[in-house]
């Protein structure tokens, strides 16, 4: 299965993973190794925790290149979706009841941060938007009920 993903959230994993392989990893392994030099091993705390941490680095290097391996790369400037709204699009919304105006990216769950902009792909408002226009009204369903936006302005960017 594919995961889309826009380039920049590639670019983060694949940062993210470099830094694990080349400071993390070995930084761990220096610690394991000077967690061994005092002596036994049963009743020794730092080997405990170095070893925790080296299992969990190891885990996370193999989820990052799995996700990168089985990742669908999407630009947003290449796009041509004639003005609707696709994964990468960035979309202008305005609440209809109080006015107020957001601006969200369509993105993959990973790269998803609500504080930067950012929405997952399976989100609610997410779903609700995906195949619409500016000018569209779309209603989401919130955890705090239904909330309706006009789409404003769908940009590729």
């Amino acid at each position: 299965m594919k995961y889309p993903m826009t380039v920049r959230g590639a670019q983060k994993l694949k940062e993210e993973l470099h830094r694990l392989k080349t400071v993390e990893r070995p930084a761990v392994i220096a610690a394991i190794a000077e967690a061994r030099s005092h002596g036994d091993l049963s009743e020794n705390a730092e080997y405990d925790a170095a070893r925790e941490r080296q299992a969990f680095i190891e885990g996370r290097i193999m989820e990052l290149e799995g996700k990168l391996a089985n990742a669908q790369i999407i630009d947003p400037k290449t796009l041509d979706a004639d003005g609707r709204v696709v994964f990468g699009a960035t979309v202008d919304l305005e609440a209809t009841e109080s006015g107020e105006q957001v601006t969200y990216q369509i993105v993959g769950e990973d790269e998803a941060d609500v504080r930067e902009g950012k929405i997952s792909v399976t989100s609610p408002i997410a779903r609700a938007l995906i195949g619409k226009y500016a000018g569209d009204v779309v209603v989401v369903q919130a955890p705090g009920g239904a909330r309706e936006y006009e789409i404003l302005d769908v940009r590729y960017e």
